[in-house]
């Protein structure tokens, strides 16, 4: 087992080294620069289509769930043990400069949600239940033609199985570690709650999951984020030196300090960049699986709201997380994860602060089951037709309890390099069919335009 898991450990210092952070920010940076920086001029325009999109823009036929639906299914992946463990592991390997090269990873990465979704939804097909099906693994048969094909069959085996680690059994360990700490409730038992109501929502399918994840996660977002302006309301005075830090060791090593081990500039850029990814998945090719479900006959305007996930993501939650980390000064008491996070809501919040953490932690994870949980099944599907969905869904959750009472230290591993390795085919894609991308946002453009 011991040399599996340094195999492992090696293909994944690989796959997560210096060239595929290169690549995600490359081609964020490309596609960006070939939509003119779209995405972040018309950030108010992507609110009010979400605004709009709560009910189907178009006919029934045209998909299965409002568009903001299918954002909120995006961000039910999303937002989850990277906004609160994810941004604390990265501050406390890479310094408080770690957050800023998180920022910057959200800025290109909407240019890749947002051409993620308008792929998806062009490219999208109707399988034979009457479903609309999407995501890379269609955008690259169907946009790159036949001889891709294998890219998209890659990619489909490698998200089917990463789903079980960073979408299912991660999550559950994560739940049942802070239950446990927080509450007293054993392992098994969260484990065994989590499969339940994992459960009652599948059986209802995407319109379900869409329907759940609606209702729970602009609650659970604003909740979180309350609670943190709340937080740093109290920590107001220490916000100006935390921005400071934040910038200055984006490009400067840090010193050891406390428990922190200090970090250089490469730590920040690369602890930052990988959590950001984590966070948001921008370039993973995960959400436009769920935005290929929006009853919108518009890819530009789905792309516009896919757009939004990224920067709610971690614009908004990760650098709540992370002030919240750095004016606390936990950051450099030497633990880190959820327990950090956990630590600095309870230094301004003493007795509320880490039972907070707790909650908000075990609803992202549970929407983040429900999301990934809808994008393996399509993955599936993709790869061995609609018959393949149940058994997938039953896999998936007698899975939970099982993730939810072992030790994950080898799934995480194997999880987070499957992670990467799904990223690539998806990347490629993107690359190739930026040039779609543009046409289709300039001819949009041009035509609202003119019909003003």
């Amino acid at each position: 087992m011991d040399a599996i898991s340094s195999f492992v450990s090696q293909i994944n210092s690989l796959v997560w080294g210096p060239p595929m952070l290169v690549l995600i920010l490359g081609v964020g940076l490309f596609l960006s620069l070939g939509l003119k920086l779209m995405p972040v001029l018309k950030l108010g325009a992507g609110f009010r289509l979400m605004w709009q999109g709560r009910k189907a823009e178009g006919a029934e036929s045209e998909g299965e769930i409002p568009p903001f639906q299918a954002l909120m299914t995006a961000l039910s992946a999303t937002v989850g043990t990277g906004n609160i463990a994810g941004v604390a592991t990265a501050v406390f390997l890479g310094g408080p400069g770690a957050l800023f090269w998180m920022w910057l990873t959200a800025l290109v990465g909407m240019a890749t949600k947002y051409s993620e979704a308008v792929l998806a939804v062009q490219f999208r097909e109707v399988d034979e239940r009457g479903a609309h099906v999407g995501g890379p693994m269609y955008y690259i048969r169907n946009g790159l033609g036949r001889k891709w094909a294998w890219l998209g069959v890659l990619f489909a085996i490698f998200a089917a199985i990463a789903g079980f680690g960073i979408g299912n059994t991660v999550q559950a360990n994560s739940v049942a570690d802070v239950m446990e700490a927080s509450f007293g409730l054993p392992n098994w038992v969260t484990g065994l709650i989590l499969m339940v109501l994992v459960g009652a929502v599948l059986i209802g399918g995407i319109r379900r999951i869409g329907h759940v994840a609606s209702a729970l996660v602009p609650i659970m977002a604003i909740s979180y984020l309350l609670a943190g302006l709340l937080v740093l309301s109290i920590n107001a005075a220490a916000i100006p030196q935390a921005l400071a830090m934040v910038f200055e060791h984006a490009f400067s090593p840090i010193a050891a300090e406390g428990g922190f081990a200090g970090a250089a500039v490469w730590a920040a850029i690369r602890f930052g960049v990988a959590r950001g990814i984590f966070s948001n998945e921008a370039g993973l090719g995960s959400a436009p699986i769920a935005h290929a479900a929006a009853q919108t006959r518009n890819p530009i305007s789905q792309g516009m709201v896919a757009m939004l996930g990224t920067f709610i993501d971690t614009i908004i939650l990760c650098t709540i997380t992370g002030l919240v980390i750095i004016t606390s000064g936990t950051w450099t008491a030497g633990i880190s994860g959820a327990e950090l996070t956990s630590m600095a809501f309870a230094e301004a919040l003493p007795g509320v602060g880490n039972y907070l953490v707790a909650i908000a932690l075990a609803v992202f994870a549970f929407t983040t089951i429900l999301g990934w949980s809808f994008y393996g099944e399509r993955c599936i599907e993709f790869l061995f037709g609609v018959k393949a969905i149940l058994p997938y869904r039953i896999a998936w959750i007698i899975a939970i309890p099982v993730g939810a009472t072992l030790n994950l230290g080898f799934v995480w591993l194997v999880a987070d390099t499957l992670n990467a390795m799904m990223a690539l085919p998806n990347l490629v894609a993107l690359l190739l069919l930026g040039p779609v991308v543009f046409k289709l946002t300039r001819e949009h453009f041009e035509k609202q335009k003119v019909s003003d």
